[in-house]
């Protein structure tokens, strides 16, 4: 049974191998516990890494003392999710630059669930980077995934009295730093193609009126492609500088996307995605631009990533 992760993509029919609840079981809650991995990395590499520890670890469980299989891949998939986290941790001790999430392709389904789509949104997730490893378990699996606090308590090795406690430090922590209304696709799509037109005019006045006075760009190259090394932060900086880089833009391609559950902009160079670009809206204006170029970070964007809840 050990062996590549099985998916619904590459499972053996079962008349030709047999039934095989573990296997079933595994490629139904897949998407899932992808997702789960997904939100408490930031890193779409790691979660699949975590995906196949925790196959690895789900087929040599015996099913008969299984209650609830979908609990119980959970409480793995955040174990190894915990664990990894510390050694994500030493890694962004060295990155060069700054850091961002890991930017997904995602399905036209992911933005139709608003809760999951914000939970997966570039914004919500470097909010997420600000909790510590439990506070974040904590919170993704009770805030996005409504999973109970006995089960959490299970999943993170604490009593479900000081998890109660925990979930509430960390939803007050994220409450004060996440976006501050409901942003819908079609705002987001209209902010994007102004922020689009005027980026490839070099209209410095376009972009001061998209973007917000305390905007803040982020780029991300990892030390493979140049990038901003720190953020830069005011609206009169940021249009300036995105203005000066008008020849250079001008000959890539700026495509719409669908990213992490929202519109993007993708700059494709000669065919190839060179960068990723998502953005954070708060009142109509652009708050926060968040340019993905390292190489890297963007594999999961050849194809469409499928999350679920």
């Amino acid at each position: 049974m050990v062996g590549a992760i099985p998916d619904a993509g590459n499972a053996v029919p079962r008349q030709d191998r047999g039934p095989d609840p573990a296997t079933d079981a595994f490629i139904t809650h897949r998407n899932l516990l992808f997702t789960v991995a997904y939100e408490m990395l930031g890193s779409a590499a790691d979660a699949e890494d975590v995906l196949q520890e925790t196959w690895l670890r789900w087929a040599d469980v015996d099913l008969e003392t299984v209650r609830d299989q979908r609990a119980y891949l959970v409480r793995i998939a955040t174990r190894q999710s915990l664990s990894r986290l510390r050694t994500l941790g030493r890694r962004k001790e060295s990155y060069v630059g700054s850091w961002l999430p890991e930017p997904l392709l995602t399905t036209p389904d992911v933005a139709e669930d608003v809760e999951l789509a914000e939970s997966v949104s570039m914004a919500m997730l470097l909010v997420l980077e600000t909790l510590a490893p439990t506070e974040r378990a904590v919170f993704v699996l009770r805030d996005v995934f409504d999973v109970g606090y006995d089960e959490i308590a299970e999943a993170v090795s604490k009593s479900p009295a000081a998890v109660r406690q925990i979930a509430h430090r960390a939803r007050v922590h994220v409450a004060a730093r996440r976006p501050r209304g409901v942003v819908t696709p079609a705002e987001t799509r209209g902010a994007l193609e102004a922020f689009r037109r005027a980026v490839e005019t070099g209209d410095v006045q376009g972009l001061l009126d998209i973007l917000a006075p305390d905007v803040v760009l982020v780029g991300d190259g990892g030390g493979v492609r140049q990038a901003l090394l720190r953020p830069v932060a005011g609206a009169g900086k940021v249009a300036r500088l995105l203005a000066s880089r008008k020849v250079r833009i001008a000959a890539m391609s700026l495509e719409p996307a669908h990213v992490n559950g929202y519109p993007a902009l993708t700059l494709r160079l000669d065919g190839q995605i060179d960068t990723v670009v998502a953005v954070r809206i708060d009142e109509g204006l652009i708050t926060g631009l968040y340019a993905v170029r390292n190489p890297e970070k963007l594999s999961h964007m050849r194809g469409a990533t499928a999350l679920r809840r």
